[in-house]
């Protein structure tokens, strides 16, 4: 909104041409989404309180946790609102990639708002049943990567549609160009053609996979955060450097033209994600919920869809992927060995991951850090795929 209005008086005030840079929208956006969320914080908790939806925390877990019983939870909201009003204000309405990744945070968010409201208000332990939240995860997931096929192949915004239509036509067998295939890091020619249905099987588990990730880590005070934060962040940079040609030549990336405004959005990110991080540093006065978790994981899975680094989003969201698949892992063990012994066994003494350390000894905030400097290094380890190939 503010681009639009910045360019209708800029030929009188030479000043406002500034808003065409995206880095400088960027900064602004950072800047706006984290004092909305540093302001607008301590009104959602009192209001979170007053509504009385206080985390029910598990029995069987860790007893240190005990005490967190009745903190507010639902404080996604809050990231949301001040990710969602900095987008609106600085980003560029026309670009084709702002909606699908807003729409996707937004909606992942409201199947995470059901889930809770369900669990707090409602005292349904189970919250929003599996099948349903993955009919509606996959049914969002779904519609943007059928989308993302065909915006991301397209030179601009009129060619999406004429590319549907002439998929449609080749009987939905069409392949799609050179920048939208899987592309591995540290290779300069390596790449696997998707095709479109293979694109489309991708993205939606990018999509859907990671948004789950990033709720599976939502344990422990800032755990989930920061590594949002700064996975988001790098691939703001890559969003940066794929939507320029200059750049995506001499880096040997696809170019995709109009991915740098996700800069913005990963800029609204990081700080919505610091503000939230304030009230969410041990001890918490507020939890993220599912409302936060499934949004900034679907988020962070669009975004990496979009500048063709999927593989390096499982690199840099290293955490994420090991607490999803030390679950996967403790859960097929236990019903492995129930079904062979008749008593089922655990591999880790509690999941997901971070919980097992906690059990091991380590305190809740030494398991947060660590996290974070593992996070920190494997994104600096993800943001090397630009020049080492």
């Amino acid at each position: 909104m503010l681009l639009w209005l910045a360019q209708y008086f800029q030929q009188d005030v030479g000043t406002f041409r500034v808003f065409n840079f995206i880095t400088f929208r960027a900064v602004f956006a950072t800047l706006t989404a984290l004092l909305i969320g540093l302001v607008a914080g301590p009104a959602v908790i009192r209001m979170l309180t007053r509504l009385k939806v206080g985390q029910a925390v598990r029995t069987d877990g860790p007893q240190t946790h005990l005490i967190k019983s009745g903190t507010p939870t639902m404080g996604g909201a809050l990231i949301l609102i001040a990710i969602g009003i900095s987008v609106l204000l600085w980003s560029d309405w026309s670009n084709r990639f702002i909606w699908p990744v807003l729409i996707v945070t937004l909606g992942f968010g409201a199947i995470g708002w059901v889930d809770d409201y369900r669990k707090v208000v409602y005292k349904d332990p189970n919250g929003m049943r599996s099948k349903e939240k993955y009919f509606w995860q996959s049914l969002i997931g779904i519609a943007t990567a059928i989308y993302l096929a065909f915006s991301v192949s397209a030179p601009g915004n009129s060619g999406v549609w004429e590319l549907f239509i002439a998929w449609v036509k080749s009987g939905l067998s069409m392949d799609l160009p050179p920048k939208a295939d899987l592309i591995v890091p540290f290779f300069k020619t390596i790449s696997y053609p998707l095709g479109v249905w293979g694109f489309i099987a991708l993205t939606y588990f990018v999509i859907v996979g990671t948004s789950n990730a990033v709720n599976l880590t939502d344990g422990l005070d800032g755990l989930a955060i920061m590594p949002t934060v700064m996975v988001g962040s790098a691939l703001g940079l890559f969003a940066y450097l794929t939507g320029s040609v200059t750049y995506a030549k001499y880096l040997l990336i696809p170019h995709i033209p109009g991915a740098g405004e996700l800069l913005i959005f990963c800029g609204a990110m990081a700080g919505a994600g610091l503000a939230f991080l304030w009230f969410n540093a041990h001890p918490a006065q507020v939890f993220m919920g599912d409302v936060g978790a499934l949004a900034l994981g679907g988020a962070l899975g669009t975004i990496a869809v979009i500048v063709r680094q999927e593989i390096v989003l499982f690199i840099m969201g290293g955490i994420f992927v090991v607490e999803t698949i030390s679950v996967m892992v403790q859960v097929a063990y236990f019903k492995f060995t129930k079904k062979r012994y008749g008593v089922g066994r655990r591999i880790l003494l509690m999941a997901p991951l971070h919980h097992h350390y906690e059990q091991k000894g380590w305190k809740e905030t030494q398991v947060v850090v660590r996290f974070w400097i593992i996070t920190m290094m494997l994104v600096l380890f993800g943001l090397s795929t630009l020049k080492l190939r």
